[in-house]
């Protein structure tokens, strides 16, 4: 007579049971009888409530693909001799794409003999790389490709993905991008006028200078003492 290993509905072991006998225990807890290792010996069945199960493992997996971050190769295009609130405007973008979570693939266009001194194509690509330092790291380094030479830049690990949030701009320390620059001139401005404002700390200190001469020359003059 044909055997099983059967399970019981919350995963604890029956044990090795007929056939006949499995399918009396499934009908008496209104539960199925599923067979879930068909190549041991003896097989195993577990008594569960298979339709439910179906709708469970479903909604599990419509979960992990809602869950599951898609990361997506955004492009950016520029020419060697780019003026420089163009390459901005490029940085810009690529470090909205990777504060969103997806990769860069900057691509430099070569024109005529500019394809002769693809020193300059690296040096450019360098740049672009240290200014988006704050939101991604070379993953592919640059490289020729025809007339093209291409750089891939990746969110650094951990990121996540913040689409349709932008965030501020934080200046990164050492320099950076024009706007870099710019953003730390006038924050050092700013703490130069608070410290001009700066409250004094005392009387004398709001005195007039011409009190304050005054009041130096009292003190050095004779002072009183008893009459002989």
């Amino acid at each position: 007579m044909p055997e099983v290993r059967l399970v019981g509905p919350e995963g604890e072991q029956v044990g090795i049971v007929r056939i006949e006998d499995a399918l009396r225990l499934a009908v008496e807890a209104d539960l199925d009888l599923v067979e879930v290792a068909p190549k041991a010996k003896p097989p195993v069945a577990k008594l569960m409530d298979f339709g439910k199960w179906k709708y469970e493992a479903a909604v599990k997996a419509r979960q992990s693909r809602r869950n599951q971050a898609t990361t997506q190769l955004k492009e950016v295009r520029f020419r060697l001799k780019i003026e420089d609130h163009d390459y901005q405007t490029k940085v810009g973008q690529a470090q909205r794409f990777l504060k969103s979570g997806d990769k860069v693939k900057a691509m430099i266009q070569f024109r005529g003999r500019e394809q002769q001194r693809p020193e300059f194509g690296v040096q450019l690509l360098e740049r672009f790389a240290e200014d988006v330092a704050e939101f991604g790291e070379i993953e592919s380094r640059p490289r020729q490709d025809g007339r093209n030479m291409v750089m891939v830049v990746g969110p650094h690990r951990g990121t996540q993905a913040t689409k349709g949030k932008g965030g501020a701009h934080k200046p990164r320390q050492g320099g950076g991008s024009r706007r870099d620059r710019e953003a730390a001139a006038a924050q050092k401005a700013r703490d130069e006028q608070a410290d001009q404002a700066e409250p004094k700390n005392s009387v004398a200190d709001a005195m007039p200078e011409e009190l304050k001469e005054q009041a130096k020359q009292a003190s050095e003059g004779p002072k009183p003492g008893p009459k002989s």
